[in-house]
């Protein structure tokens, strides 16, 4: 010990092993964040064959504090807590918006929110390039969901629950809607998940106004309490399920890079003004369009793909982080380019080949999604994307959607500028190891050297003559 005490410079050389032998997230940005997981369930829904659930939620379970989402994940379950398969429940979609409500107004259904004044009520959605509040969700998948990563690599985390963003007066509060259809028995269960508007017998939206002549399925035909076309004479008791949600997040502090949520949608209709360079903000997205098939167009099968592609100009700037698409069957995935035609992003669907939850045949059962080598790719305000989408044309599709979903950061770690990172993407986070190993071998070895040097020297203090080599 008498060596420690009287060589300073071999606590510096332990204080810099102890240091390089930290987790790479110990050493450049901070103490490790610990992960905290809470599940939580919906509230119970009831459907019997061919009903249909799409309600919204206010006020639901959720995370306290100024903190960062690090991942939200869901699926449909019954009343013991087991998954229900896609083939007898489909889900649409869910989704999870923020919003702030003024202290002492209580919101707990859509009704209550209609009769709210609306200074008591304020969104609190994401970045995103959609008008009015539209596709306005901080998470939000459909049949994809338990295959679909929604992890979010550190350092980063989507912030919420900061004091200083929160209005004074309001408190911030989570809403959840799901959009839920029984198939058992169904006389055509592509067609009810589709929501085709004669298999719902509908010719009138949920406000009572009359479906333009054209409108063959979709969201406006499918909405709560409607009934798709049940076989003749199929019986099967009504059943009550929930949605349940796994948030993952860590405390917020200064280690944490926030990351903005941006949307985009295939049905955008903006367009740049021939005679004007400027970004033009009015972006209005349809969120769902129909696919007509090939015959119906007098194309054969071979090639047959329905391809939409829009160019949009980008209204922020920063590095993207994370990409996920989401697509409705019959989709064969999509991806996100410069103008130049360099791919930035891409996600392609998993389709299921069995029975069992999490693998149904026919359904999609997963997204692949998009990690970048961080740096990599940045977008730079002002740039020009193509978004595509492509879906099979084999037969007649109605109501698909086709929304690209990113996470974009206005800065990056500061050890990225002098680090070199090995990065593994789809669905997978940063691994940080031979560098570090090299590092750390490199620092024993002068520890041990500068303690055989310092023996030596000892030995020879007290008449012992040191070997040479």
């Amino acid at each position: 010990m008498e060596m420690a005490s009287n060589n300073p410079g071999w606590l510096v050389l332990v204080g810099i092993l102890v240091t390089l032998s930290l987790p790479y997230s110990h050493a450049f940005w901070g103490n490790e964040n610990k992960i905290h997981t809470a599940v939580f369930l919906s509230p119970k829904f009831v459907l019997g064959p061919g009903s249909v659930e799409n309600r919204f939620y206010f006020n639901v379970d959720f995370p306290k504090g100024h903190i960062a989402l690090k991942s939200f994940d869901a699926e449909v379950i019954d009343e013991a807590g087991n998954p229900v398969p896609l083939h007898e429940t489909y889900l649409h979609h869910w989704v999870v918006v923020r919003y702030y409500v003024r202290k002492g107004v209580e919101i707990s259904k859509l009704d209550d929110l209609k009769k709210v004044n609306r200074s008591d009520y304020i969104s609190g959605g994401n970045s995103g390039i959609c008008q009015n509040g539209i596709l306005s969700q901080f998470f939000g998948l459909g049949s994809e969901t338990r295959k679909t990563s929604t992890h979010i690599p550190d350092p980063y985390g989507i912030e919420v629950g900061n004091p200083a963003e929160v209005p004074s007066g309001f408190e911030e509060q989570w809403m959840l809607n799901v959009h839920a259809i029984d198939t058992r028995g169904a006389e055509d269960k592509l067609g009810c998940t589709e929501c085709r508007c004669d298999l719902y017998n509908v010719t009138v939206d949920e406000y009572g106004r009359p479906l333009r002549p054209y409108y063959k399925g979709g969201l406006l035909c499918c909405y709560d309490r409607t009934q798709c076309k049940v076989k003749h004479g199929f019986e099967a008791v009504r059943r009550t399920l929930y949605l349940r949600y796994t948030v993952k997040w860590i405390d917020m502090d200064r280690f944490v890079l926030p990351v903005k949520i941006y949307i985009f949608d295939i049905t955008d209709s903006w367009k740049r003004t021939p005679s004007s360079t400027e970004i033009n903000a009015e972006h209005k997205c349809k969120i769902e369009y129909d696919i007509e098939s090939c015959d119906a167009t007098g194309l054969g099968n071979d090639g047959c793909i329905d391809t939409k592609r829009i160019s949009l100009d980008m209204l922020f700037g920063g590095y993207l982080i994370y990409g996920v698409a989401h697509q409705h069957s019959g989709g064969t995935g999509s991806a996100l380019y410069r103008e130049d035609g360099q791919l930035m992003c891409s996600s392609l669907p998993t389709y299921g080949k069995g029975e069992e939850p999490g693998n149904e045949a026919g359904y999609i059962v997963g997204m692949t999604t998009c990690y970048p080598k961080p740096g990599t790719v940045e977008i730079s305000e002002g740039e020009t994307l193509i978004l595509e989408f492509n879906y099979s044309r084999i037969r007649h599709h109605t109501g698909v959607m086709g929304l690209f979903y990113v996470l974009v950061a206005d800065d990056l770690p500061k050890p990225m500028h002098t680090l070199r990172t090995v990065v593994q993407t789809q669905d997978s986070i940063m691994v940080v190891t031979v560098l570090w190993a090299a590092v750390a071998l490199i620092g024993v070895v002068a520890v041990i050297a500068l303690a055989v040097h310092y023996q030596f020297k000892r030995e020879g203090e007290d008449g012992y003559e040191a070997i040479r080599m």
